[in-house]
Formats: structure tokens, sequence, C-alpha cells
């Protein structure tokens, strides 16, 4: 049995969409139980529209909703202790739920789940990790917005946990990994990112494959497992991708309308385009990981219908399920500790490593 923790406030809609997604997810897997937390007059009316749902779950009354337009900071001071935000993070952080998730606002929910959860050790910061469809299936791309700038440490922090992500969720025993860059060639890009790249040569892990550098066409191709980049290029590159798919599916839309013959020929191959659109249909991929975190957190589109927070659930179900806390921390203290150990060995005397 997997207990999910739910905002039920969270996003565009709170509980008209949170609770249905809910009840979907539910169908989906049997075995799960859900703790809401929101505001009574809100959600009580929905969730009793859904008797199986309410027999699997317990609710919570909280007085404070995040809003969508509130700062960090602003959240942490007014929402701290009494929203539903919090209250669903904390219920991870007492054992009381595996994972949470919310629709809510990216910025408070990960400035709560910081300071509630904390980071594990030897990571600084945490990272966004999103499951991007390609060519050959899935892949994990990270960081897509949780950190803006991130030195070379952090960002073979981010291989290791994005490693261990695709470990749990495409369920490959030694992922590849690459980092995002302008040029495949090692004298290009960013001090940073050669010397990550770098990093991750030497370290030579067992539970991951370095391939190099890869390109912004490689993300559509699949060309590795695993993607690696800082917070301000790879939500940049999220948004564009999602932009696209939406601008090809109005063409194709428009395409077909415009003559008798594109609709005749729309009829004669619907089963080709359902398939697309349901390739291209981005709640499919629905729910952002929180990785580096003493906790699992999953945040879902703030603008998603019920089929979209159904999909971020299931990520989390996952993400339980296949023990991705327990892959990352294995990863990072074998992979911190052979960098302490050779560091030692190799400083001279009086000095430690860098």
């Amino acid at each position: 049995m997997i207990t999910i923790s739910i905002d039920a406030m969270g996003g565009d809609f709170g509980p008209a969409v949170v609770i249905p997604g809910a009840a979907k997810s539910l169908d989906r897997h049997p075995e799960l139980r859900f703790l809401f937390y929101g505001q009574e007059d809100k959600v009580l009316p929905v969730l009793d529209r859904y008797e199986k749902l309410k027999k699997a779950s317990r609710f919570e009354h909280c007085d404070i909703a995040v809003s969508m337009d509130d700062k960090p900071s602003q959240a942490l001071r007014r929402g701290r202790w009494k929203s539903s935000m919090w209250k669903a993070i904390e219920a991870v952080k007492t054992g009381d739920a595996d994972t949470c998730v919310s629709a809510g606002n990216t910025g408070a929910l990960m400035a709560m789940s910081k300071f509630c959860l904390r980071t594990m050790a030897d990571i600084e910061r945490p990272a966004i990790a999103a499951i991007w469809p390609t060519l050959r299936g899935e892949s994990i791309v990270l960081d897509v917005g949780a950190t803006i700038g991130a030195d070379a440490q952090q960002l073979v922090d981010f291989s290791v946990m994005g490693a261990a992500m695709a470990r749990a969720l495409i369920e490959v025993s030694r992922p590849t990994v690459g980092l995002l860059n302008v040029g495949v060639e090692e004298i290009k890009g960013q001090e940073e990112v050669k010397e990550a790249g770098r990093l991750l040569r030497e370290a030579d892990l067992g539970t991951l494959d370095y391939l190099g550098f890869v390109e912004g066409d490689d993300l559509g191709k699949g060309t590795v497992d695993v993607v690696v980049t800082e917070g301000f290029s790879g939500n940049i590159a999220l948004k564009t991708a999602e932009g696209t798919a939406k601008q090809i599916a109005e063409y194709l839309r428009a395409a077909m309308s415009r003559t008798l013959m594109a609709r005749i020929g729309y009829l004669l191959a619907r089963g080709a385009f359902n398939r697309l659109r349901d390739k291209m249909d981005p709640r499919k991929v629905n729910g952002g990981v929180f990785l580096g975190l003493n906790g699992i957190v999953i945040k879902s589109h703030g603008g998603t219908d019920d089929e979209g927070f159904a999909a971020a659930i299931d990520v989390g179900y996952d993400m339980v399920r296949n023990s991705l806390l327990e892959k990352i921390e294995t990863d990072l203290q074998n992979f911190h500790g052979r960098r302490a150990r050779g560091g030692a060995s190799s400083d001279a005397p009086g000095q430690t490593s860098g």
C-alpha cells in the first residue's frame, strides 16, 4: 500500500481537477491511499461524488491555500504550518505519506519542500526532473527550473540523481547520460559544463554510462536516457518543446479542416492521427520530480486537467514502488565516497581536494 499526500487546493482549478485525477489514478492502482489537505467547503463537496476514492482517503482541513502568484517568501511566511501545501509536504516528513503531489505554485512548493524536508547529504541544491517523450520512448531531463546556474559538482550530482530516476522509472539498469551543450566537441561550452564532463569521465560510475555532450536536437531523438543541464536552459527547453507541440497540433488541425478532400483524408487516416495526438499529449508525461530532497515531491502542471493530474500521481507511485530515494542515496554515497578516497590519496600533504 502506497500513501499519497495531496495539496487539494493547488493548480488553476483546485479540487475540481485534483480529486477526479486522484480517482482515475486509484482505478489504475487500487492499492493507493490518499491524504487530502485543503479547505473543507471546497474539497468535501467534490470528494463526496467519488465514493471509492472517499473510502480510500482521509481529509484534513487547512485554512490557507497558497495562490499561484504568491512569492516563495510570502508563501513560507503566510502558509507555513497552516497551508494545504505545507501539510501535504509535512506528511512525507512525518512518514504518514510516501510522496506528495501538488499542482500549486512551483517556487512556493520548492521553497517549502527544501525548508521542510531538507536536502540530502552532499546535495547543495535540488533539481526538478521532467519526463521527456522521444523517438526512442522516454528520457529524463533535469534541471528544468529549480537551480538557475549550476557549478560542475552540481551538474555531476544531477547526473547521478537523474540516472537513479531513470533506473526507477524507465527501468534500465545502466542509463546513458549526456550533458546538454552547444556542441559535442569537448572544447566547446561553459567551463562548468566541461569540468562536469571531466568529472563524470573520471568517475567511471557503475550505475550510469556517461556518453559526453549532447545538443538540443538530441532531446527529441532520445540519444541518451538522461539529459543534464542547469535550470535556466532546461526550463527554456521545456517551454519551447511544449509550445512547439501545441503549434504543430494547431497546424494539423487547420490543415485537416481546410478543404473537403482534407477532411476525407483525415477520416481515412484517423487512427494514425489519433496515435500522433496521443504521442504529443503533454498530459501523458505530466509530473516533475523534485530530486535531492529527503522525500519525494511531485509537481504537476498547474493548468492540467484530471488526466494530467492522474499522470502526476502515477509518477509518484512509480517512484515509491521502485525505491527512488534509496537508489539516489546509495548512488550519491558511492560517488562521493569514491571521490573522497581518490582525492585524499592524490592530494599533496597538507592539502585537501576541492
